[in-house]
């Protein structure tokens, strides 16, 4: 069994698109993955299943589209995938300033070379982004909710969730108990 983490993106945000856990939950168990685990209203999930990632993608969104009636994308990554993503970080994330973060964008895809290049343009010395892999990482020496960097994620031309860098570690933990 490969114990997966789910990444939905863009659920219960502002009142929109809302999925209570519980039933989020109930629902991956209906579909037969095991030991599903949620964590926050966010949208992250963990579970085990023999199934492989994509084709456990494309169940999952379908499953969320009939059921709840608005199309949720789903990015996965393996418990091993997400060790890396964490042993890959760039940034020093162990001493942090007041008002700085670090946050990790979870890609669906393989990004275009022209957005890779585009979003690197955006680094300056308020916020920047290192991308490895189908991953990408910035540094905000303030709040992302003001960041231009961020808004240029469409330009990657994949499907992307942003999680922030306590949630990332935590999941990790989490799994690790399955």
């Amino acid at each position: 069994m490969t114990i997966y983490i789910g990444l939905l993106r863009g659920i219960n945000v502002g009142g929109h698109n809302k999925i209570k856990m519980a039933d989020l939950k109930n629902l991956l168990e209906m579909m037969g993955l095991q030991k599903v685990k949620t964590y926050i209203q966010s949208g992250n999930v963990l579970f085990e299943s023999e199934d492989g990632a994509e084709q456990l993608c494309k169940r999952i969104e379908d499953e969320l589209n009939n059921t709840f009636g608005f199309p949720v994308p789903v990015i996965l990554r393996t418990l091993e995938k997400l060790q890396q993503v964490i042993e890959d970080c760039p940034f020093a994330t162990d001493s942090l300033n007041e008002g700085e973060s670090v946050q990790v964008a979870f890609l669906g895809g393989e990004p275009s070379k022209e957005g890779i290049d585009h979003m690197c343009t955006y680094n300056n010395e308020l916020e920047e982004c290192k991308i490895i892999g189908n991953e990408v990482y910035f540094f905000f020496r303030k709040s992302i909710r003001e960041s231009k960097l961020v808004t240029q994620l469409p330009k990657l031309r994949v499907p992307s969730t942003i999680r922030n860098w306590k949630t990332v570690v935590k999941l990790k933990d989490m799994s690790k108990t399955l």
